[in-house]
């Protein structure tokens, strides 16, 4: 009953029952949410906000939680009326409404979601002003980040094709930029929901693609061209210092050499104004939080995935065009669970996508950026996991396949652009690790496949190859002590009686290139080895200098120091030595004198000479068990005496045998052992003398006979017996075979007649063998034509003489070779076979 029925009318209780006062609405409290919503819109549309009663309305709401369906009702109702009015600063003060009660009724959030959620829907979709769009996005943005839990997941999953879309937005005025800033910083605030509550939207691809599309180009890149050549030299010196050698790709880009500087990290609560309305700065700050998104490879797969297809479909892998490196590169640079080397493999793994697999130059494009991952990553730490490597031998194999099967000139550059990609990678990859054991595992599991058919075996020998040069410039660099590990030298042994001739001769240049490593980068081997002559390389050229000097030196400093003996009294003087040294190189640039063969150019690097004539450095070189060097005596003794050996294979095992013998002078090893070097050439040498052996031609056995002679007079050079080689060349000149020589080095090299034909003909190796391969048929004209050749008598045929030396000849070289003088040792004395 009112108060005015009971005090003024107190009649009016029992005697009036349609008064006003008397109905039970007049008992209730009044309705002062409709009191407050009224008062936070001013009574003008210029007129601002009044923050205060805005406040106050959510207190109320805070403290009367029943009333808030309502008062979100009425706002969302009041929102539509002001759109179709178009008054933009009413809808500011509805969305400032619902920003306060997301701050001060938190817990009732569910009482105003569906209205909040269907405003913002609303203001997104009004795509005829950009300030109401711009208040969408940031009135979904403080939704997000107000969440307790993933209650709402799917109801904001749906609004990421809108927000995206208004990402994309063109227009460089400042309204459509402050749309793009809160498109993105709204795209942020999803990728921290993501983190947040683990759960990953359907349509994150979108959501990197915008991201993308704002993100900063790369600056290094639009100064290279101011740079100009001086910072070009110095990319130059600076690949040269680090061992890599000074050739660089020729589409390799300057700025895939530096590494780029890590970016500040941005704090989305310390932004200024003008950072705020700016898209670049909230599209890094998504970069950083898919970053954290992605803390383990399957959600990184998840991220990085659409990343690389927009790479791919808008040539950003090209760093002077794109953002592939700018981007990856600072993913690297801001991953926090140290698992940065994942995004490397992650660009690694990119390589057998549908959009790249059949691309080589795209390929290389990609190697590269992985290449100067590869060389950030170690600047701050070790590598760990290496998988990938595995990976990119096998995209090495493969491009060496198609170099081989390759028919046009431009798909055989895009595919040595290719190689010279990946060799790059793998070698700031190999300085990188600190445990190359993993890597010699590789290695010998994919010689342990190692095909039977010859260009797929040539392909796989030329990628491992390619990682050994590598590891090998890892060893040197870190001059750790290695042991020849087992399971690759037994692999090497099989592959070096390979059935295909380049692949023997592959297998012998992996030994030598990890024996005894080099400081810097052979690529010639692997253009011989893939381009299947094995004579003369295609592209890079060895050292100008001989490889003996370097050997001479080294053994000489052996010498001197296991017997103190001083040099003047060795027999080997080190400036004599490199006096001869000089000599040879004049007496090559007037073509007196054959030059060592390039195939074993490697033993050069062993010293270096950079502080003078006089001061030695300590070479590196793996070391070898006895076991392993009896097993490779013996793998030498089978490899000369098979019957297709070509003149290569010959200088092959002659260089492998130098490089055991000099491992061996670096231990101390029982006299058995050194006998055994002396015992295979001797037997060798009697097998080439013995006529009564058919299984090998006449040519092979002066090969045979060369290679055991080069053999015999380096171990007598080495263990000082000269007169044993004053013998030897007094019986046999170094230029008894037309195919192989003995160099003033005392190595067997392959002359270059050896490939005259192919010269004069203009065949490539490959086909000229097939072809001399090939049985001979006459004519048929000739030979059924009016005078058969089978008509004429015997007075008319063409005669022919042997080129070999005739029996009488042949019996006194045998006679002069077992007449051994009393000076040498009886160890030294001709024994019997190995087999």
């Amino acid at each position: 009953m009112g108060i005015i029925s009971r005090k003024i009318f107190p009649a009016c209780e029992s005697m009036c029952v349609c008064c006003p006062a008397l109905r039970s609405r007049s008992r209730q409290p009044v309705k002062r949410y409709k009191k407050l919503l009224s008062e936070i819109f001013p009574k003008s549309p210029g007129a601002p906000p009044n923050e205060r009663k805005i406040t106050k309305l959510c207190e109320y709401a805070a403290r009367n939680p029943f009333r808030i369906p309502k008062i979100a009702k009425y706002l969302e109702e009041r929102c539509y009326k002001e759109l179709r009015y178009k008054h933009v600063k009413f809808i500011n003060i509805v969305t400032e409404a619902y920003n306060k009660l997301l701050c001060m009724c938190k817990e009732q959030m569910a009482y105003f979601a569906v209205n909040l959620l269907n405003v913002v829907s609303e203001l997104l979709d009004n795509s005829k002003q950009e300030a109401t769009q711009i208040l969408g996005c940031q009135t979904l943005t403080k939704f997000i980040y107000s969440q307790a839990d993933g209650t709402y997941t799917h109801n904001i999953e749906k609004f990421v094709h809108k927000v995206c879309k208004l990402a994309h937005e063109d227009g460089e005025e400042h309204l459509r930029s402050c749309l793009r800033a809160s498109s993105l910083q709204c795209l942020s605030a999803m990728v921290w929901f993501m983190a947040q509550y683990p759960y990953i939207f359907s349509a994150l691809d979108e959501i990197v693609h915008a991201t993308l599309d704002n993100y900063e180009l790369d600056t290094h890149a639009e100064d290279d061209d101011d740079r100009g050549e001086p910072h070009r030299n110095w990319v130059d010196e600076v690949v040269r210092c680090e061992g890599r050698g000074a050739t660089v790709a020729c589409d390799a880009s300057p700025s895939n050499m530096i590494i780029r500087p890590q970016p500040e990290k941005k704090d989305p609560s310390l932004l200024t104004r003008e950072e705020i309305e700016t898209p670049k700065v909230w599209a890094q700050i998504c970069i950083q939080r898919m970053v954290e998104l992605a803390k383990e490879s399957t959600t990184l797969r998840l991220v990085v995935d659409p990343m690389f297809v927009y790479f791919d479909s808008r040539q950003h892998w090209v760093s002077q065009q794109g953002l592939a490196m700018v981007v990856l590169s600072d993913m690297s640079y801001w991953e926090a669970s140290g698992n940065r080397q994942l995004v490397l493999a992650a660009v690694v793994r990119h390589l057998d996508h549908k959009n790249v697999a059949h691309d080589p130059q795209l390929k290389s494009y990609i190697i590269q950026v992985a290449a100067a991952l590869a060389r950030q990553i170690r600047s701050r730490r070790m590598l760990a996991e290496i998988g990938f490597v595995s990976d990119l031998c096998r995209h090495l194999s493969k491009s060496f396949q198609a170099t081989l099967e390759s028919v046009g000139e431009q798909d055989t550059n895009l595919n040595i652009l290719l190689q010279n990609s990946i060799e790059d990678c793998l070698l700031e990859i190999a300085k990188g690790i600190d445990d190359v054991r993993s890597l010699f595992n590789m290695m010998a599991i994919s010689l342990e496949k190692l095909p039977s058919s010859g260009s797929v075996a040539r392909a796989t020998v030329g990628s491992v190859m390619v990682l050994a040069h590598m590891i090998s410039l890892a060893l040197v660099t870190s001059r750790s002590q290695q042991v020849f590990p087992e399971a690759l030298h037994v692999q090497l042994m099989k592959a070096m009686l390979h059935p295909n001739l380049e692949v023997r001769v592959g297998a012998h240049q992996i030994f030598s290139a990890l024996l005894i490593p080099s400081s810097f980068r052979p690529r010639h081997e692997v253009a011989s080895l893939c381009s299947g002559n094995v004579y003369e390389p295609r592209r890079w050229r060895s050292n100008n200098f001989s490889a003996f000097a370097s050997i001479s030196v080294l053994l000489e400093k052996l010498r001197r120091e296991k017997d103190g003996i001083k040099r003047e009294k060795n027999g080997f003087n080190i400036h004599d030595d490199l006096k001869g040294k000089a000599n040879m190189e004049d007496g090559r640039n007037q073509g007196h004198v054959h030059r060592s063969s390039q195939n074993i150019y490697n033993i050069t690097s062993i010293i270096d000479r950079a502080a003078g004539p006089n001061m030695i450095e300590e070479p590196y070189i793996m070391k070898l068990t006895e076991d392993q060097i009896m097993q490779l005596l013996s793998a030498f003794w089978i490899q000369a005496t098979l019957p297709d050996n070509l003149p290569s294979n010959i200088e092959a095992i002659s260089h492998s045998f130098v490089l055991t013998l000099i491992s061996l002078c670096l231990k101390n090893v029982n006299d058995n052992l050194v006998v055994r070097f002396f015992q295979l050439p001797l037997s060798l040498k009697n097998t080439s003398l013995d006529l009564s052996n058919g299984m090998l031609t006449p040519v092979l056995q002066r090969s045979i006979l060369m290679l055991s002679m080069s053999m015999l007079m380096f171990a007598a050079k080495i263990y000082q017996i000269p007169n044993l080689n004053d013998l030897i060349k007094s019986i046999v000149p170094f230029d008894a075979d037309p195919y192989l020589g003995i160099s003033e080095d005392i190595q067997v090299f392959v002359r270059p007649e050896a490939d005259n034909l192919s010269a004069i003909t203009e065949l490539g190796m490959d086909d000229l063998r097939k072809q001399l391969l090939e049985p001979f048929t006459p004519d048929d004209a000739f030979t059924f034509g009016p005078q058969s050749i089978f008509d004429l008598d015997h007075h008319q045929m063409i005669t022919y003489s042997k080129e070999s030396l005739s029996f009488d000849e042949m019996q006194e070289v045998k006679h002069l070779f077992f007449t051994i003088p009393a000076s040498i040792p009886k160890c030294l004395h001709p024994l019997p076979s190995l087999m």
